[in-house]
């Protein structure tokens, strides 16, 4: 059936899942985006979160063909994505962040990119500030021993970061998944609600083996901060370090919760200081405490020795991000000086 459906032009290889909340302003360029992809072979899936703007209706009428899954309430971007992923029926799905206009070959470089391997889990895209086009707004995420996930190449010239490259993982506002093994790993973590949820998908995919990379080629420009209105917000700093917390304690076993339990002390306290600083520091210790409060409630992922060569390749990755990134850190405050 499959056969047939190829040689008639049908099967579908991607299914592209764009999850919304009030998101009207910016569904039209990102939907006319798509419509002027190189790689046909595709369908869309608009996830609304309840919407009170208007946009189910607006799709409807502007946009009959888009199939609109509308939920009874705002359940947070983990939940619409699973919802899209569990009702897509294709080897691959596209997640792509309502605020955001693609590049005519971001479908095809992604698709590109993930058939290279099938240990390739995901596939992050090269994002692009909308309204800063010759600055890069992500290049992929990082994860650290501190605790803290690195935006890769935020603010740096779109000229850097031009070669296909591992990284810990996609950025899940525009990104392509090989969507069975999520059936393997699990889905989204939907206590995430927001927020860190794709780095903890990535980090369950490479304990069971599997590897994200970044695609230079596949490009978005991104709006930012599109859903939540601002890059710091109260709301924000509570859900990501309530989140971090959950990362963390869920992914590592206690082993390599007591190995890194120092760094992650120290970059809590870090992290408490900046926040403190202008002025979310309440917000930040709100959503720590209540990390460590329902931690436990968590779905840890059970530690199975034969994954022990990947915590280990985790861990020593991790090692050298935090090396990477601390020395890019006093380089760029040294540059300033």
């Amino acid at each position: 059936m499959v056969s047939l459906m190829k040689k008639v032009g049908l099967y579908m290889k991607v299914t592209v899942i764009i999850p919304n909340y009030n998101g009207k302003h910016f569904i039209e360029a990102c939907l006319n985006s798509l419509s002027k992809q190189t790689c046909k072979s595709f369908k869309t899936i608009v996830v609304d979160n309840a919407s009170s703007d208007g946009s189910v209706e607006y799709l409807h009428a502007e946009y009959p063909k888009v199939e609109t899954i509308t939920l009874d309430q705002n359940y947070g971007f983990s939940k619409a994505v699973n919802v899209g992923i569990q009702h897509a029926d294709t080897p691959y799905v596209i997640l792509l962040n309502n605020d955001t206009i693609a590049a005519p070959n971001f479908i095809r470089e992604l698709l590109r990119t993930i058939e290279r391997s099938p240990r390739t889990f995901s596939v992050s895209s090269k994002m692009i500030q909308m309204y800063h086009p010759d600055l890069i707004d992500s290049a992929g995420d990082l994860y650290t021993l501190v605790g803290w996930g690195i935006c890769r190449g935020t603010g740096r010239p779109i000229s850097c970061y031009t070669e296909i490259s591992r990284i810990f993982s996609a950025c899940a506002g525009a990104a392509i998944y090989r969507r069975k093994v999520f059936e393997k790993i699990g889905y989204f973590d939907e206590n995430h609600f927001a927020y860190l949820e794709d780095i903890d998908i990535a980090y369950r995919a490479k304990i069971h083996g599997f590897h994200n990379l970044y695609c230079p080629t596949a490009i978005v420009h991104h709006v930012g901060s599109g859903t939540s209105g601002s890059k710091y917000n109260a709301f924000k700093v509570r859900l990501s370090a309530r989140n971090s917390i959950y990362l963390n304690y869920k992914n590592m076993p206690l082993l390599q919760l007591i190995i890194n339990f120092l760094p992650l002390c120290a970059g809590y306290l870090i992290k408490w200081m900046f926040f403190l600083r202008i002025g979310f520091g309440k917000d930040y210790v709100r959503g720590v405490r209540e990390g460590l409060k329902n931690c436990k409630k968590q779905k840890k992922v059970p530690f199975q020795i034969h994954h022990l060569f990947h915590y280990i390749q985790i861990e020593i990755e991790l090692i050298i991000n935090t090396v990477l990134y601390a020395n890019d850190w006093f380089r760029r405050k040294l540059f300033q000086k």
